[in-house]
């Protein structure tokens, strides 16, 4: 399977219109917004889970980038609530559940090779970032100086510019905007070229993006486990 599979073309993906997409795991939904393979795939997706279901253990070959949107995700290590982000990098293992079910952003396979950093950061966490013009807060949830992973809270009726000289990923977590005449709104995900920057009008309510600043490179990783 291959959706959206060329890093060198924009994309934005209305994310919240797509259908669910039932998983090997009962009570477990996807929707596919980036992904290169069958059930064993690099891919970027929107996953829901219902309340009750559980993914069986298994090992992140490629590592595993994750933002909880809805409810509480779980695991044996601990509980994420809404607002949470973390890395498991390649080698990691876990059994993702939701006891009253959530949703979740996740990237999968698609860790920088050489990079096996595990971080977790919960609702609120992040270091200070600096503010551009029509930005009100932003926090770095990651940043090692290859990459760049932060939320940003802009401001309502605003024109906001951000620089991409590596490759930009976004997401809509609240509120709306617009790029190049198209509007987005929550669960609207893009991904940019370097070279590319994004230019965007906030609406009347402003909004809060995942931004993500790095390369859109492809994991070399040959994958061992039918993941999300």
């Amino acid at each position: 399977m291959r959706i959206n599979e060329d890093l060198t073309k924009p994309v934005i993906v209305h994310s919240a219109k797509l259908d669910w997409v039932p998983s090997p795991a009962a009570g477990v939904d996807r929707r596919m917004l980036y992904r290169v393979g069958g059930e064993v795939a690099r891919a970027t997706s929107i996953v829901r889970y219902a309340p009750g279901s559980a993914f069986p253990r298994h090992v992140h070959s490629g590592g595993e980038e994750i933002l909880v949107l809805e409810g509480t995700f779980e695991d044996e290590h601990g509980d994420y609530p809404a607002g949470s982000y973390f890395r498991n990098p390649p080698g990691t293992s876990h059994v993702p559940a939701s006891k009253n079910g959530c949703t979740i952003f996740v990237r999968l396979w698609q860790y920088r090779e050489g990079d096996g950093t595990q971080i977790v950061r919960h609702p609120g966490e992040g270091e200070p970032a600096p503010l551009r013009e029509g930005v009100e807060a932003a926090r770095a949830l990651f940043d090692d100086g290859k990459e760049r992973v932060s939320v940003e809270n802009w401001l309502p009726g605003s024109a906001v510019s951000v620089e991409n000289r590596r490759g930009l990923e976004f997401f809509v977590l609240s509120g709306g905007l617009a790029v190049g005449g198209e509007q987005l709104e929550p669960q609207s995900w893009g991904r940019l070229p370097a070279g590319e920057a994004l230019e965007a009008i906030t609406g009347p309510e402003g909004a809060e993006i995942w931004i993500k600043d790095a390369p859109a490179a492809a994991s070399r990783r040959t994958a061992s486990y039918p993941e999300r």
